[in-house]
């Protein structure tokens, strides 16, 4: 394994000084980039294309905001949505097309190229290391970044903060008493109260965030099912018990999640058939389902749902 490889294995990317020390003249760098060999992730930072190709958005920001802090040293901090990609907080409509970094040397704010530079207080505990790079800490970044995106997203980042365990209700809550009046931070108090960290998915929460938004009574969230002896027959992403209907989003990252050794999805599909079958007969009800493009259509799955509310009752 060369330095390059060394370079790109801890960090995901090398720089030209790598390339140059490892016997590339500027001429080859260039000429790798033109064959497609080496990806420019940005000025001064490269990764092998292969590698490059096969990262997604989330992964390819990861690796531009590394090179990013290379450069800048340790005058800034990840923050906003690139702190949020840095603790391993799932996002979805969020955009990743610059760096967000917060000065920690009083710099001004401005945007620079592929980098957002943010200013404002930070505190010595505003910041933490993760994998040996400088932090905002989650619930600020969260914060932040909801307070820049539309509600939905915002409910849905929200929602993934409190479940990956990077803080908890109480932190939250905090950080926000502290933030509440700065810019833009109000509309993220409107859906503040709402956010819950047992959604298990993006999906879930979006489905939350549709029923509160058309006035469907609130549902028990991750409701548990059991058998007469005690044991548990499963869990429902949502539960209205008083109308007897129970709910469940199914996204294919679902289910390929439940495969298990052996298994192909059409066996874990008749799987949760057996399953639904059994939590509709424990609690006498009937089982809604939702996919991601019923959220395109909201009105309609709407009254899908009131529809098997009045069945149900």
């Amino acid at each position: 394994m060369d330095d390059l490889d060394l370079a790109v294995e801890r960090d995901g990317f090398f720089t030209r000084r790598h390339a140059k020390a490892a016997g590339y003249a500027d001429r080859e760098i260039t000429k790798m980039v033109r064959r497609k060999e080496w990806h420019r992730v940005r000025r001064g930072a490269y990764a092998p294309a292969a590698m490059w190709a096969e990262l997604d958005d989330v992964g390819r920001h990861r690796v531009r905001s590394s090179a990013v802090l290379h450069a800048l040293g340790p005058r800034v901090a990840l923050s906003h949505a690139s702190g949020v990609v840095r603790h391993d907080i799932d996002l979805w409509r969020v955009p990743l097309d610059r760096v967000h970094v917060t000065r920690l040397d009083g710099g001004p704010g401005r945007i620079e190229g592929d980098v957002v530079h943010h200013e404002g207080f930070v505190g010595h505990d505003d910041i933490v290391e993760v994998n040996g790079q400088r932090v905002v800490r989650p619930e600020r970044c969260v914060l932040e970044t909801a307070s820049r995106i539309d509600t939905e997203a915002a409910w849905c980042l929200l929602d993934s903060g409190l479940r990956s365990k990077r803080f908890d209700r109480e932190q939250l809550d905090a950080a926000y008493s502290i933030m509440e009046h700065w810019p833009f931070m109000r509309r993220v108090g409107r859906v503040l109260p709402f956010a819950d960290g047992r959604s298990g998915s993006i999906g879930e929460s979006r489905g939350t965030a549709m029923f509160k938004r058309y006035g469907v009574p609130r549902p028990i969230l991750q409701y548990e099912v059991r058998r007469p002896d005690g044991t548990l027959a499963g869990i429902t992403d949502w539960a209205w018990p008083q109308f007897g209907l129970l709910g469940e989003f199914d996204g294919r990252v679902k289910y390929g999640r439940l495969l298990k050794p052996g298994q192909d999805p059409g066996d874990v599909v008749f799987e949760e058939k057996r399953r639904e079958d059994e939590l509709r007969e424990l609690t006498r009800s009937m089982m809604i389902r939702f996919i991601w493009s019923d959220y395109d259509r909201p009105a309609d799955s709407i009254e899908r749902l009131f529809r098997a509310m009045r069945r149900a009752g």
